[in-house]
């Protein structure tokens, strides 16, 4: 059953507390203390869910490391010229499946646009037999922490809270200022929308 969620501009009733209780989206200040919680620097590559891992450049042009962690899917949250340059073709001889996607790390830019077809990419990675997926942009921080967390929010049902804290226990993340916004509107549209049905 989907939880409730709303931002702090409005809420519906509902949530995961109790039946009646409000669940309000945190304002950013908030989210932005549960982030960077891992004690630490954080690596190339790392697990932040079962199969999901969210990582950098240098992981995702590393195919003997895609491959020694079984790796079956890349989601490139950087893709394009000017960006993380791989493409389908790269990953080709090491039989992993690829998905691109050209967003830049501003906070103008609209990820949003982007959320539901990453979640379902991921899904159906995780969805394969022993699917894993590496999700990457350039340093691993915002782009791709921002596209994880859509997911865990679209896909698992979790409140932008509850999948920051999940993320962030495995891997510290950063989505820049809009990305954060994106995710609170996301927060905001799926609880009131669950609500209403």
């Amino acid at each position: 059953m989907p939880r409730n969620r709303a931002s702090s501009g409005g809420s519906c009733l509902g949530g995961s507390v109790g039946a009646g209780s409000r669940y309000e989206t945190p304002p950013a200040s908030v989210l932005q203390r549960l982030m960077w919680t891992k004690p630490g620097s954080s690596g190339h590559m790392d697990q932040v869910q079962p199969g999901i891992y969210i990582g950098d450049m240098y992981a995702a042009k590393d195919k003997r490391s895609l491959q020694a962690h079984n790796v079956t899917h890349v989601l490139n949250a950087a893709d394009g010229m000017f960006n993380v340059n791989t493409g389908a073709g790269f990953y080709r001889d090491a039989d992993i499946t690829y998905h691109g996607v050209e967003a830049y790390d501003t906070p103008s830019f609209d990820l949003s646009r982007f959320f539901y077809a990453a979640a379902e990419f991921i899904k159906t990675a995780l969805s394969s037999p022993n699917g894993k997926v590496l999700v990457h942009c350039v340093m691993g921080l915002s782009r791709s922490s921002s596209l994880v967390l859509a997911y865990l929010m679209i896909v698992e049902d979790l409140t932008l809270v509850d999948a920051i804290q999940a993320v962030s226990a495995n891997r510290n993340i950063c989505p820049n200022a809009g990305f954060l916004e994106q995710l609170r509107e996301l927060d905001t549209k799926l609880h009131c929308q669950a609500r209403s049905e």
